[in-house]
């Protein structure tokens, strides 16, 4: 049974068993790594009236990285990429959200990782509500936005012999969103 928009208004928890936050990154100029934090919270307040009324905030845990490969992990929370042990929120705060189809949202707001912070808008696709078998309200969110790793103080490289770089400057951060409305 799904709700009409206006019904969905309400207090919001991500369920991170049933949602992904995962990224995409270019290695040595040929071909995509992925990966996903494992640890994450958020919260949102939707307004099924007037989305622009709404509001959303996550924080992912620097040390839950993962994209498969342990040493590669381990790297990517030294230092060089996310220094974890100084660092170990990423946090996203929006300042606004404006509906732009039917199904279509834009989220603008605050990403911070390590000690900067730059607004970002991320595009997404509302897949839809139900009601779980537990009597929950859950809705379903998609989304993707790509950044500059640089503009976040993410800077370390390394040259390939023929030309180019081991780990590209753009990275895509890709949301799916699974949210349990709270009574």
């Amino acid at each position: 049974m799904t709700v009409k928009p206006e019904e969905l208004t309400g207090d919001y928890v991500l369920d991170p068993t049933h949602s992904r936050i995962g990224f995409v990154a270019r290695h040595a100029m040929v071909t995509k790594v992925r990966g996903a934090f494992h640890t994450f919270e958020g919260t949102a307040r939707l307004d099924g009236a007037n989305p622009a009324r709404s509001t959303a905030q996550v924080v992912l845990k620097t040390e839950s990285i993962d994209t498969g490969v342990e040493q590669r992990d381990q790297h990517l929370r030294t230092n060089d990429f996310l220094d974890a042990p100084n660092y170990p929120d990423i946090t996203f705060r929006s300042t606004a959200v404006e509906q732009r189809g039917d199904t279509e949202y834009r989220v603008t707001g605050d990403l911070t990782i390590k000690d900067t912070t730059r607004p970002i808008s991320i595009d997404f696709e509302y897949g839809g509500n139900a009601v779980d078998p537990y009597g929950n309200l859950r809705v379903g969110l998609e989304g993707s936005v790509t950044i500059n790793r640089k503009d976040f103080g993410v800077t370390w490289n390394a040259v390939l012999e023929g030309g180019g770089v081991l780990v590209g400057d753009k990275i895509v951060l890709e949301f799916d969103i699974s949210a349990i409305k709270q009574s």
